[in-house]
């Protein structure tokens, strides 16, 4: 594990079904001084290759929503310092160099962004909304966890201060259409019942208007239209994450108010 680091880092990752991704996700957190995964009960070889490795610590934990799974991650976690990505994330040499440096500072900020390059198919995606991408990856332990009342994208809540590392991180989101489709068709459908906890309503311009209004905001303003094919694909499945989210919204709030009815 890391022999190049003065103060400890704890890896961490959860997963469901990530045999694509898993070892290769171990083997580019080589450096990390120890790596905890909180997996989902796959269903695939994601925890039988994570038992091939000894120095990782298997934990699993029937998923609720991602930011219950993130944190119990974190309460496992032995070290402040905390590198929590994606099983589809890389971290390039220079970014992890960055990193060494960064925690090993003298003066240091409590969280980091991280700016992201997605890949579409081992290729970058330029445009398409992705651009500016980036999330919180590196942070304190004692300073930040993530908000209990997001269910999806889930949001770290950081105390004092925060900063931007400059090298990018890979995100290997995009392999294969049809897992790419029904990932944001989950992701729909998490962010509809975080609405309907909130006992938000849905009405027709949400429902139909919203999801044109996102297609060509990414394809034309976020400058899909050049990313070409790749840019109409993205675009129209960031959009349908839209549409399901409030079709599933509409869903919620009417098999409640049939269930109110009843009694």
């Amino acid at each position: 594990m890391n022999t190049f680091s003065k103060n400890k880092i704890s890896g961490l990752v959860i997963t469901f079904n990530e045999e694509n991704h898993i070892e290769e996700l171990i083997k580019n957190m080589n450096f990390v001084d120890e790596l905890i995964i909180v997996d989902s009960f796959s269903t695939d070889k994601t925890v039988e290759i994570v038992k091939s490795y000894s120095h990782v610590t298997l934990i699993q934990n029937k998923f609720e929503d991602y930011t219950k799974q993130r944190n119990l991650a974190l309460s496992y976690a032995n070290h402040n310092w905390i590198l929590f990505l994606d099983a589809d994330e890389r971290i390039p040499d220079a970014l992890r160099d960055e990193i060494i440096e960064t925690v090993n500072s003298p003066v240091t900020k409590n969280a980091y962004y991280f700016v992201r390059k997605f890949m579409y198919k081992n290729k970058p995606l330029h445009f398409s909304g992705w651009q500016t991408d980036k999330n919180f990856r590196l942070f304190k332990k004692d300073k930040a966890s993530y908000i209990s009342t997001r269910l999806v994208h889930e949001t770290l809540y950081v105390q004092g201060s925060v900063g931007i590392l400059k090298h990018k991180l890979i995100h290997y989101s995009f392999s294969d259409y049809t897992i790419y489709k029904n990932k944001m068709i989950s992701y729909g459908k998490l962010r509809a019942k975080e609405l309907f906890l909130k006992q938000k309503k849905t009405n027709l311009i949400q429902l139909y208007l919203k999801p044109v209004y996102k297609f060509l905001y990414d394809y034309l303003i976020r400058l899909g239209i050049l990313d070409g094919k790749k840019g109409i694909v993205i675009c129209y499945l960031n959009a349908l994450s839209i549409y399901v989210r409030y079709k599933e919204l509409k869903k919620l709030n009417n098999n409640n108010n049939n269930n109110n009815n009843l009694k």
